[in-house]
């Protein structure tokens, strides 16, 4: 499993650990990812994805993981996130026609 986010696509990034006589040596920072369980109102369903923190704050933000995938693009989310993207449009546009009728 990659050290990615699946909504931000926030990543590893590399750099330097400086010493205190200031010998460079290579280090990695890595994202803080959390496994997190979100509710989606248009499936009705939990859905659980590896997020990280950040993107936490983004969601709810947004109001929501439902909102927050609909304004997002689709380059930048996962394949597993940019599947329910698909899936919770395809459910928003089915409710104005199941309510005219």
């Amino acid at each position: 499993m990659s050290r990615r986010c699946e909504l931000t696509a926030k990543g590893v990034q590399t750099g330097h650990k400086v010493s205190h006589s200031n010998i460079k040596t290579k280090r990695r920072f890595l994202p803080n990812l959390v496994n997190v369980t979100f509710l989606s109102d248009a499936l009705g369903r939990p859905v659980r994805l590896r997020v990280s923190t950040n993107a936490l704050k983004s969601v709810d933000h947004r109001g929501g993981l439902d909102a927050f995938l609909l304004k997002a693009s689709v380059a930048e989310l996962s394949p597993k996130a940019a599947e329910l993207k698909r899936a919770i449009a395809k459910k928003k546009a089915a409710e104005p026609a199941a309510a005219a009728s």
